[in-house]
């Protein structure tokens, strides 16, 4: 792959005006929305012969060991590491164009400094999630250990469930799952990779997906293996997703968000997954150390974004497995205390998110204050020009 050329070359400033030769809202939405990935990525336009093998793979997963998905799955995926966009490990796309924006528009305007609301609440310099995704009975029986792992550390996390087909939860089950002060989500319909294959069957599925977040009592959701089609999102009655990946080298379908930030899919909030899942790390990179999410841990927290993670009951139960995500509890633990990291449980940023967004800053005399929901935790900042580039200060509270 060639060089790209920059149209950054052709940006126009005259006075006071800025001319872009494109629509930064469109390119941001063809990224989040992965508009820019074709033909491969389970939008209802896949070939019929891939199409054909993927539900074949999917009907017989369950039967496969882990040695031998791992194997098959290594061979699908040969040469991820040489794809280069979206950038692996981390792609900050978006907060690129984003920034780069804002740097000419307050040069162009004579700016130094552009007061904001902070991106997380009292200050936090960056927020982490911890997800589990139950894929097997022997993942579900694994649960409550796996909480006692989390309590041990202080860290909540939602478990993401499905509903058919997989196995079976009750009532007592899921209680037990709230009263320890986790959450609950819909993990797919069946989890049998085609949820998203065809609009009609998505949109029966979809139905079924709803009654099962009234019964379980939850507004978030996971698709299973990470398919998705973000445009279909508006039929699910959900308040929060957590099926894209900011870099997908490592998941079926290919593609990311190239963004470690919220989005909003209409009224759906996007939490993207932006650290590689356990299972690629073990079994397609073959890594049992936590060097890569320390890798991710920091590159997101240096631009201020969403730390989140899948970790899945069944693929922890194995004692070497186990032991690396102690390891990773205990540094999520340090850097909390260390640097203030929010850790926080998927429903809770999505209801922060959602009242940042109805925050208003109001001109009060030389200074500004927060106006809205939530707002004793907000922090007012200011995006501060800083040569060729834009820095973040937080305002002191007083």
């Amino acid at each position: 792959m060639g060089s790209l050329y920059d149209v950054a070359r052709d940006v126009e400033v005259s006075g006071l005006t800025v001319r872009l030769p494109f629509d930064p809202t469109t390119v941001i939405d063809n990224l989040r929305l992965e508009r820019y990935v074709t033909g491969s990525n389970g939008r209802g336009i896949r070939k019929l012969g891939k199409q054909a093998q993927r539900n074949a793979y999917y009907t017989i997963r369950p039967l496969l060991p882990v040695g031998l998905r791992k194997h098959l799955q290594q061979i699908y995926l040969r040469g991820w590491d040489r794809t280069p966009f979206p950038r692996w490990p981390v792609d900050f796309s978006v907060e690129d164009i984003l920034e780069r924006l804002l740097l000419i528009s307050m040069k162009a305007q004579g700016i130094t400094e552009v007061p904001f609301i902070w991106f997380w609440p009292e200050g936090a310099p960056g927020c982490a999630i911890m997800t589990h995704d139950i894929e097997q009975p022997a993942g579900r029986d694994f649960c409550a250990e796996l909480m006692d792992l989390n309590d041990a550390a202080g860290i909540k996390a939602s478990f993401q469930v499905v509903p058919e087909v997989r196995y079976s939860v009750d009532n007592n089950y899921l209680e037990l799952i709230r009263r320890r002060g986790f959450e609950i989500c819909v993990h797919d319909l069946n989890h049998d990779g085609r949820l998203f294959e065809n609009k009609e069957e998505f949109l029966r599925r979809a139905e079924r997906i709803n009654h099962y977040a009234q019964e379980f009592r939850t507004r978030g959701f996971r698709a299973g293996a990470m398919y998705r089609n973000q445009e279909w999102f508006n039929a699910l009655d959900i308040s929060y997703d957590m099926s894209v990946p900011n870099v997908a080298h490592l998941e079926p379908q290919s593609g990311g968000c190239c963004t470690v930030m919220p989005y909003f899919i209409g009224n759906v909030l996007e939490l993207p997954l932006t650290a590689t899942q356990d299972y690629s790390l073990f079994h397609i990179i073959g890594d049992y150390s936590i060097e890569l999410w320390k890798q991710q841990i920091e590159m997101i927290l240096q631009r201020n974004g969403l730390i989140s993670f899948i970790i899945h009951p069944d693929y922890v139960i194995e004692k070497r497995a186990q032991a690396v995500y102690v390891d990773l509890l205990a540094h999520l633990d340090r850097v909390r205390a260390e640097r203030k990291l929010w850790i926080a449980l998927p429903s809770a940023v999505d209801r922060w998110w959602r009242n940042r967004r109805d925050m208003q800053l109001v001109k009060d005399g030389e200074a500004w204050r927060i106006e809205g929901p939530d707002k004793e935790r907000a922090r007012i900042a200011y995006a501060v020009l800083d040569g060729d580039r834009v820095i973040y200060r937080v305002q002191e509270q007083h």
